[in-house]
């Protein structure tokens, strides 16, 4: 079941002056229901601007955004309805934090859904806890946490909205090694354990292979894919040849390949190249 389709989608900056710029140029998809997608793009491709359309904060200059088969700037739509059901949490999301206390914070957006108490105090405490926030962190400030907990009580937020999409934009960036490898488990956990539909953007090739059932390219503002994450990387050159990386274990079987010993065009994961290089031993083929 297709949960988001843009048909034709194209959006203009600074339309009618000298200055105007096509940001995004002509896109139709489809995102399945359930989906964990990684979204992929070189500076400036349109990566950004693509995904604040899926929950209404930047209209189209043309085509159209469907959320469960219903324009969202349709005549009657009720945008903040589809604010709630797409959630969009932006690139150190932590700036977003505000209240004096971290309960307070995760329960914002429940309470603007116009919740009962108890259904807000159920939906914080679920939200932190899927986010690894322990209940002795929902009495702090926000303020005092390190930067990894910040991170996930701003995703926390938007979780306890119990959102059918969850748009996330570089959610680890400028976390250390530890704190970035807790936010992208909890997000996975969470995917898993409510199959909500995710879409990550992320500049780490090797974040998107963990976890990404699918991967959306985008070039110059333009789709210039939308496939399985094992068809997108097999396309490794051209891939590179608009400016993008791939997974170093990728460059590591592209070139093993170069010496002879092929490991096949789908290796993205150290997982993976063990078990071809481990079956190749095996086979005699390499000792």
């Amino acid at each position: 079941m297709n949960l988001i389709e843009l048909k034709n989608l194209t959006y203009k900056y600074s339309v009618g002056t000298p200055f105007e710029s096509v940001a995004v140029n002509d896109v139709s998809l489809t995102i399945e229901k359930g989906e964990f997608c990684g979204i992929i793009g070189h500076t400036g491709s349109g990566k950004s601007t693509l995904i604040q359309h899926l929950n209404g904060l930047i209209k189209p200059t043309s085509g159209k955004v469907l959320i469960d088969g219903e324009n969202i700037w349709g005549k009657g739509v009720d945008i903040k309805k589809i604010r709630f059901k797409v959630g969009l949490v932006f690139q150190y999301s932590e700036h977003q934090l505000f209240e004096e206390t971290v309960y307070k914070d995760i329960a914002y957006g429940p309470k603007n859904m116009g919740m009962s108490e108890e259904e807000i105090d159920k939906c914080v405490r679920q939200a932190a806890q899927d986010m690894g926030l322990s209940e002795e962190l929902l009495s702090r400030s926000p303020f005092d946490l390190s930067g990894g907990q910040k991170r996930r009580v701003a995703l926390a937020g938007v979780m306890a909205m119990h959102p059918e999409v969850l748009v996330l934009d570089e959610p680890a960036a400028g976390l250390d090694p530890i704190g970035r490898e807790k936010v992208l488990k909890r997000i996975s956990e969470y995917h898993k354990k409510y199959n909500t539909t995710i879409l990550l953007v992320s500049h780490s090739m090797e974040d998107i292979v963990r976890f990404a059932d699918k991967v959306l390219v985008m070039n110059k503002g333009k789709l210039f894919c939308h496939d399985t994450t094992d068809k997108v990387f097999a396309r490794q050159d051209e891939i590179m040849n608009i400016g993008l990386d791939v997974p170093q274990i990728t460059k590591i079987a592209k070139s093993l390949k170069e010496k002879g010993i092929d490991l096949g065009n789908d290796i993205y994961t150290v997982e993976r190249a063990k078990t071809r290089i481990l079956q190749l031993v095996k086979e005699g083929k390499i000792c």
